[in-house]
Parts: C-alpha cells; sequence; structure tokens
C-alpha cells in the first residue's frame, strides 16, 4: 500500500502527461491501468506490453479474473486507480457504478472510454459524458471504441488504422494520441466529449454508405428478373404451351446481371455529366449541387463496386454454359438432325463477324472493367500519380462505359426491327438497359464539342459569367488557397469513375462551401 501510496502523490491531479520531458535517457516503461478483463481489455493490454508499456488490471476479482497476458497482473479496483496516470475504462456502461466510488483514486487521472452501446440513442447521453459525469475531477477521453479485440491482437492494417478520439482537455488528449501512435495508429481528434455518441455510433453503422447502391441494385434486379420472367417463362407458357422454366436458374440469371451491372456503371458517369451541364448553366463552379447530386456522387464508388460483381457473376454463368444439360442436348440433337436429313449449314461470314465482335468487345469492356477496380485498391492508387489515377478512372472509365455498350448493342443485332421480339409488345430486355448508357454516351459526347468544352474548362479554372443583376463581370480568381478547391470541384464535376477509395478522391468528397466573398451574387 506504501508503494500505491508514493506513486499516487508523484501524479498531480491536474497533471495527464505520461512521460517526463527534458530529459534525453532511455524513459522507463510507463505503467498504464485497464479496468476489465473481458477479451477487448487482454488484447488490450497485450498490445501494450508489444509496444514498451507496463499493464496492470484493476478487477472485482483479482485472484480469479481469467488469463491475462504474461507480464501484468490484476488488482482490486482502488490499487489499480492509484497506480497509474491513464486508466482504461473497458467496461460496459450498466457497471460503471463502481467508479463513482473511485472518484478519490481517479481524480486529475486520464480515463480513455472504450465501451459501445447495443443500438443508438439507447440514452440521453453518451457514455463518456455520463462517465465524466460520474467523475467530474477526472479527464475523460472517447478513444478505440472503433478498434476490435482482433485489430488490437494482430496490429493495425489498412482498413483499421484510425482511431478517433475526442475529449475536452487537450492535454488529455495529446496523452491518448501519444500513445495510440506508439501503438502503431493514427489518432484523429474529432474535438469536444461531445462528439462522444457521434463516435459510439460508428461501430454501430451498418454499411451506410452502402446502402443507396445496394437499394438500387435489388431494385433493378427484381425489376428486371420479374420482367424477363413474365416476356420469357410466363409467354411461353401461355402462347405456345413449352415449360422452360428450367431457364430461370442460369438462362434468365445471365440476361439479369449484364443488364443492371451495365445500367450501374451508366449510373456511376452519369451524376459528373450532370453536374458538367449544371455548371454550364449557372456559368460557375462556386454554386453547391443539389443534395440528391451531392448524395448520388458521393455514392459512385460502392455503384461501381456491385456493377463489377454483376459483371463477374455474368462472366461465370456464361463459361458454363457449354457444359449445361440444355446446352449438349441441344447441340446433339441438332448434330443427328442433320446427319440424318443429309443437309450441311452454309457458312455466314457476316454472322462470324458480329460474333467475334461482340465476344471482342465483351472481354475488352470486362478487362478495363477489372482495371477501375484494381487502380481503386488503396495500395495501388497511392502509389500512382494523381495524373495517372485521373487518365485510369476518368478517360479508361468512359471508354469502358463505351466498350460494354456496343458490346449489348452486337449482342441485340438487328432484333429490334422484328416484331416477333416485342412479346407482348414489351421491349426486350437488353433494349432497356442500352437506355441510360446511351444517353450518357450521348450527353458526354456533347460535352467533348470545343465550343462546349472550352467554356467548360474556363469555369473550372474559376471564370464566371456576368452577373445579369449589376451587370458585373467575375473574372479570373488568383488566390492560391482556391487552388485545391477548385481543382477537386472541377474533377467532381468531370465525372470521375465510381470505383475509388479513399477520403482522398473524388468520390469520397462532399461540394465544398465557398466562402462568401467568392460567392456570385447571383
Amino acid at each position: 500500500m506504501s508503494v500505491d501510496s508514493s506513486v499516487s502523490k508523484e501524479v498531480q491531479p491536474e497533471s495527464v502527461l505520461l512521460c517526463p520531458q527534458g530529459t534525453t535517457a532511455a524513459p522507463e516503461q510507463k505503467l498504464l491501468c485497464i479496468f476489465g478483463t473481458g477479451d477487448l481489455g487482454r488484447s488490450l493490454g497485450q498490445r501494450l506490453l508489444q509496444s514498451g508499456y507496463r499493464v496492470v488490471y484493476g478487477s472485482r476479482r483479482p485472484n480469479s479474473c481469467g488469463p491475462l497476458p504474461q507480464g501484468t497482473k490484476a488488482m482490486n479496483h482502488e490499487a489499480a486507480a492509484m497506480s497509474a496516470a491513464l486508466v482504461f475504462v473497458c467496461v460496459h456502461r450498466e457497471n460503471y457504478d463502481f467508479l463513482e466510488a473511485l472518484a478519490p483514486q481517479l481524480n486529475g487521472k486520464v480515463l480513455v472510454d472504450v465501451s459501445n452501446n447495443l443500438k443508438k440513442n439507447l440514452y440521453p447521453e453518451s457514455n463518456a459524458e455520463y462517465l465524466q459525469r460520474l467523475i467530474p475531477g477526472a479527464h475523460v477521453v472517447k478513444a478505440f471504441n472503433t478498434l476490435s479485440a482482433w485489430s488490437l491482437q494482430n496490429g493495425p492494417s489498412d482498413a483499421n488504422r484510425q482511431v478517433y478520439l475526442c475529449g475536452n482537455s487537450v492535454q488529455a488528449k495529446q496523452a491518448v494520441e501519444e500513445m495510440a501512435t506508439k501503438l502503431g495508429f493514427a489518432a484523429l481528434d474529432r474535438g469536444s466529449l461531445s462528439a462522444a455518441g457521434e463516435l459510439e455510433d460508428f461501430p454501430l453503422q451498418l454499411f451506410p454508405e452502402w446502402r443507396l447502391p445496394l437499394r438500387v441494385a435489388v431494385g433493378l434486379t427484381a425489376f428486371f428478373f420479374f420482367y424477363l420472367v413474365i416476356r420469357d417463362i410466363v409467354y411461353s407458357y401461355v402462347e405456345k404451351r413449352k415449360d422452360i422454366s428450367f431457364r430461370i436458374m442460369v438462362s434468365l440469371a445471365n440476361k439479369v446481371f449484364p443488364i443492371v451491372s451495365l445500367i450501374m456503371l451508366a449510373l456511376c458517369y452519369l451524376p459528373g455529366v450532370i453536374a458538367a451541364y449544371l455548371q454550364l448553366y449557372r456559368g460557375t463552379k462556386y454554386r453547391r449541387f443539389p443534395a440528391w447530386l451531392d448524395r448520388w456522387m458521393l455514392c459512385r464508388k460502392q455503384l461501381g463496386l456491385i456493377a463489377l460483381g454483376f459483371a463477374f457473376l455474368h462472366v461465370f454463368y456464361t463459361l458454363i454454359i457449354p457444359i449445361r444439360y440444355y446446352v449438349r442436348f441441344k447441340i446433339t440433337e441438332s448434330t443427328i438432325s442433320k446427319i440424318r436429313e443429309n443437309r450441311t449449314s452454309v457458312f455466314d461470314t457476316t454472322m462470324a463477324w458480329c460474333a467475334d465482335s461482340f465476344y471482342s468487345m465483351g472481354i475488352l469492356g470486362f478487362g478495363l472493367f477489372v482495371l477501375l477496380g484494381i487502380s481503386s485498391l488503396p495500395s495501388v492508387s497511392n502509389a500512382l500519380s494523381w495524373r495517372e489515377f485521373s487518365f485510369i478512372q476518368s478517360k479508361l472509365g468512359y471508354l469502358t462505359v463505351f466498350f460494354c455498350t456496343f458490346h449489348t448493342y452486337l449482342y441485340g443485332n438487328d432484333q429490334f426491327l422484328y416484331l416477333s421480339s416485342y412479346k407482348w409488345f414489351t421491349p426486350p430486355g437488353y433494349f432497356l438497359s442500352l437506355v441510360v448508357p446511351s444517353v450518357l454516351i450521348v450527353l458526354k459526347l456533347l460535352l467533348l464539342l470545343p465550343c462546349v468544352d472550352r467554356s467548360l474548362t474556363r469555369i473550372r479554372q474559376g471564370w464566371e459569367r456576368t452577373d445579369p443583376e449589376d451587370g458585373s463581370v467575375k473574372g479570373f480568381v488568383p488566390p492560391a488557397d482556391l487552388m485545391l478547391f477548385s481543382r477537386k470541384h472541377s474533377l467532381r464535376a468531370a465525372g470521375f469513375s465510381p470505383v475509388i477509395t479513399g477520403s482522398h478522391h473524388i468520390s469520397g468528397e462532399r461540394s465544398v462551401q465557398t466562402p462568401p466573398s467568392l460567392k456570385s451574387s447571383g
């Protein structure tokens, strides 16, 4: 008890520093305390030990708290709290009651709250704010709640290197940030403790950026599935009395997948083209895009990845066509029939050209599509220069749309000219899939016209059209601090590729609100 008392006297209530200053000698290993011996507490302790810290656990049952990392020891809560200047609270909010009795021992110390809730809005205040209210003399910092026990055990990776933290004490946040950096994580300060509720909601989010793209994908898949079932399966049964329902599993699915993939690929680039026309109409790039367009542009990455997934399914389903029973049966039946009738088929050069072109466009389109997906990986995009990345995601992206659209046109060939293709007066599914990409290609070609491209380039360089209200002309905006805004906002309107990851890319940014002094008075 004397050792604990001496340690507690050395730690001043108003001090939150974990290491001495002004010394050049190798510092002594710092002692940290962890309340809680669960999975997260044990994983955190193991990681701290590997990073050069000494760890002590505070437990209700220090003699029977289960296996702990080698090199640590367990104490009761009071003794553990007095032994360290920084305490990790790895217990659920429902078990915070014991902390109130430890207020004298925790006064002036840094409390790192790593707790989360089972669902949103479960309590009127965040866990960290509640902890601060229980122990007003401590410096509560919300941190490490977005990491799992597995990531702590195995160390940070590209997907979970970031540690969000917030708190009211700058010194306390600095101490936690230094410790997180030593553990191999990148600490991001989110402000005061009032932001703790937002941090606690992070682990509860289930694909928030994927919800709209997934809804679009599910909606398109369901629509075209039932549409093709009616046109192909039901029509054949009603009009021809033929049961071809077995085609649902492969043939019909292999029609739905490419249709949805092509439409979603076009939807990735369409908002960029719409944004360009908005800039031309407004005569300025310094006005915020509509909320619906802004949200659409932010989910282009997810739209593209889902489209690539459907393209892969289309490829896999196409590869199994030769081994299907139905296909082998038809080929055998046709061969035997020709042998019996002693007839041969005449080679059609035109059909050979169409078939080879159809497959060639499909292979080229899919290859470029895969290239877009590969270049969106952080490890690949970080190795590319901005010009290289923009060339792949923009120029090759539109080329991918063209190849895939041309591939679909070759699939249909001249079928749209025959009335028999319109079963029950409904157009074929591939015909509907060509509407969005065809509109996109036409709109993009119009933007490439010299007169249009010249005006759009001037607008993206800072030029603004004459204001009709006061007759003033908004000229070029020269300040250096607008260079980054000009570059990102212009590229965003250009319709960069959907398959982009990382917050520093266009698809992950929001429209930047222009300062009032830079806005057009109109």
